[in-house]
């Protein structure tokens, strides 16, 4: 009994942590009461939901899903969502949702294997339609059939795939997130024999480190860098958008990486390559705010690309934050002009976060200056994304508390509502949504996710026991 009332104490403890200073203010009263079990019982719905995404989303070695396609690989795959609408195994996908604890070692163990195995080999591979996969690049996603597909928008794994609208070379961040799944393994089992195991002839670690060393990028700032030439999709988010200089998401991927790398070279009793990495990180860190610094009317946000898509990006800055590659003023900067768009109503639907700030659009039939044929307000061109939302609560939490609960119980009474173990019509958590009856992919695994994986830190262990 008296763990019972010590458990139920946590619980209730966690989420005034996380409701923040607007519910210390009224404890006393039975409004702050049931405001604190509110939350807590939002916690846990969030958690049950995660959970059942995940596993709506893994496919068993022999299971067919997307009407005709099995599964040959040996292993449970487990795709971006449920129901099929990505009927592969995403790099990204996968590697964004493992710390959300729902997925299992093992699991990160068979799927690194096999990106691994994926991985291109030490010679550039010329494509159709004058297309490159560079040495030691890896997949964007891999098919049921253990397939590799290095360009978005196809499911061949053949030399006609990509015809260039999403890069001449592969996406940045699927490297990253390689070092990812790697890093992710390596914190939940504590072991580096992995890190030792040979798949075609060549170390796991030397397969992180040279993946890590495939995209484009500056020597003096060390930020990622794409040009027409060899243009190179930065994020996978925004596959559909097309961004030239330097790129802001997948420079702040690769600062977490480098970080992710030095731990793994240390662990494996390689300091001085872990310092190396360490230097790099600060590198990153020194020159990736006044690089990306939005001018004029625009200061407080970190513009998406130098170049092509010199726009202000809503889910970078909310990660620059959440990385903590931005610190004092410019943090503080930062998060009030996170809150004011959030107040103003430009970035936030039920919840979800646009890319760019309506205010901000490109013009009145874009929010981007160039894209792959995407209309306004639909997919990456303005409709409205869960998978950032956590990050989002998190920035808003030291300056706007209040406004902070207010995105998560949008976010979670949307959840509530479409939640697809409701039965037929109802499809959250949604890749992507927005006014007027847009949606698109429903069950979708990154919309959850992330926002538990970032919530879930500051719940009580009596929430997360579950996942971990």
């Amino acid at each position: 009994m008296r763990a019972r009332r010590l458990k139920l104490l946590g619980v209730l403890l966690g989420a005034l942590a996380l409701a923040g200073p607007a519910l210390l203010a009224g404890q006393g009263s039975l409004a702050a009461a049931g405001a604190r079990d509110q939350t807590a019982g939002d916690l846990a719905f969030l958690r049950d939901l995660t959970r059942d995404v995940v596993e709506a989303s893994r496919v068993r070695a022999g299971q067919m899903t997307g009407g005709s396609l099995t599964n040959s690989c040996g292993f449970p795959l487990i795709m971006p969502g449920g129901r099929g609408s990505y009927p592969a195994f995403w790099i990204r996908d996968f590697a964004m949702s493992l710390d959300s604890g729902f997925i299992a070692a093992a699991e990160m163990r068979n799927h690194l294997r096999l990106a691994a195995l994926c991985q291109n080999g030490a010679v550039e591979r010329p494509l159709k339609h004058g297309l490159l996969v560079p040495a030691f690049a890896i997949p964007d996603h891999i098919n049921f059939d253990g397939g590799a597909v290095f360009y978005p928008g196809t499911y061949s794994s053949t030399d006609d795939q990509g015809t260039g609208a999403f890069g001449i070379v592969p996406p940045v961040d699927d490297h990253y997130e390689f070092v990812h799944i790697a890093w992710c393994l390596f914190r939940a089992t504590r072991k580096t024999d992995f890190l030792r195991e040979t798949v075609n002839g060549m170390p796991m670690a030397e397969r992180l480190e040279a993946a890590f060393a495939v995209p484009g990028t500056d020597a003096e700032t060390a930020l990622v860098v794409t040009d027409e030439s060899r243009r190179a999709v930065g994020f996978g988010f925004c596959d559909a958008i097309h961004f030239t200089g330097r790129v802001l998401f997948p420079s702040l991927e690769r600062y977490r990486a480098a970080g992710e790398l030095a731990e793994l070279c240390r662990a494996l009793g390689q300091p001085g390559r872990a310092r190396e990495y360490r230097s790099l990180q600060r590198r990153i860190s020194q020159h990736l705010g006044p690089a990306f610094a939005a001018p004029g009317p625009l200061r407080g946000w970190l513009l998406a690309a130098t170049e092509i898509g010199r726009q202000p990006d809503v889910w970078g800055t909310a990660y620059a934050l959440r990385l903590g590659v931005l610190r004092g003023a410019a943090a503080r900067e930062a998060r009030a002009t996170l809150a004011a768009a959030v107040k103003r109503g430009t970035i936030l639907y039920e919840g979800a976060v646009r890319h760019v700030p309506t205010d901000c659009d490109a013009s009145r039939a874009s929010a981007w200056e160039r894209t792959a044929g995407v209309g306004l307000n639909t997919y990456q061109n303005g409709a409205y994304w869960h998978t950032p939302t956590g990050w989002l609560i998190e920035a808003l939490r030291p300056q706007a508390p209040q406004l902070a609960a207010r995105v998560f119980a949008e976010y979670i009474h949307h959840l509530r509502r479409y939640d697809f173990r409701l039965g037929a019509g109802h499809e959250a958590p949604w890749e992507c949504f927005g006014p007027k009856g847009y949606g698109q992919n429903g069950i979708y695994m990154t919309s959850v996710t992330l926002p538990w994986a970032v919530l879930s830190a500051s719940a009580p262990a009596a929430l997360t026991n579950e996942a971990r």
